[in-house]
């Protein structure tokens, strides 16, 4: 999931502590690379899910012919990480973010492996949120995402109550930024990835 990287819609957070020109910088090379990443990796197909729907087509996102892009729709993040499960093609699918500087094409495929136990997995993140979900979607359709009090603390703990008696996995925690706090403590990744040397 991505959104269109322009100042004022971008890292907003973030911007407010490092400024506009290098939250907006980051954030580009960051999702430049994660699509790049996740692209290549033969194990599974990639699509870009963008908001805003009106920026499907800008020239905004990384140029990879072989990446479809996709519109998020309208809602919370909840329901539109549910709108995307539920139409995606059939089988296992993961969702991530595309601001983890961690994030590698390993921690994709653990996933996926977990997934051959559980019914779901997660991702944690150290602010309470998470940075992956995936869901089997197989043999039932799961709805997780239902008043959950998203960008808090127990973001992933409500999640996880959504989803009481069913089989869940962790993946391993990584960070997103969202914060100067963030960004300076994923440093060594951010100025990795703003010189292009990742």
């Amino acid at each position: 999931m991505a959104k269109a990287p322009v100042a004022g819609s971008v890292k907003r957070r973030l911007a407010r502590q490092i400024g506009d020109v290098a939250a907006v910088r980051f954030y580009r090379h960051t999702l430049a690379r994660t699509v790049l990443r996740l692209a290549a990796d033969p194990r599974w197909r990639t699509y870009l899910a963008v908001t805003p729907d009106a920026a499907l087509a800008a020239s905004c996102w990384p140029p990879r012919g072989d990446v479809a892009r996709i519109p998020q729709g309208k809602g919370d993040l909840g329901r539109r990480m549910q709108a995307l499960f539920d139409r995606l093609p059939p089988g296992p699918a993961i969702i991530v973010g595309t601001d983890i500087p961690a994030m590698r094409p390993r921690h994709i495929a653990h996933a996926f492996r977990l997934l051959g136990r559980a019914e779901a997995v997660f991702g944690p993140a150290p602010d309470g949120g998470f940075w992956l979900v995936g869901l089997k979607r197989s043999p039932r359709r799961l709805q997780p995402f239902c008043r959950v009090p998203w960008s808090t603390a127990e973001a992933l703990s409500a999640t996880l109550e959504n989803l009481d008696g069913r089989i869940i996995a962790l993946a391993p925690r990584l960070s997103d930024v969202d914060t100067g706090e963030d960004y300076r403590r994923e440093y060594k990744f951010a100025a990795r990835i703003v010189t292009g040397h990742v």
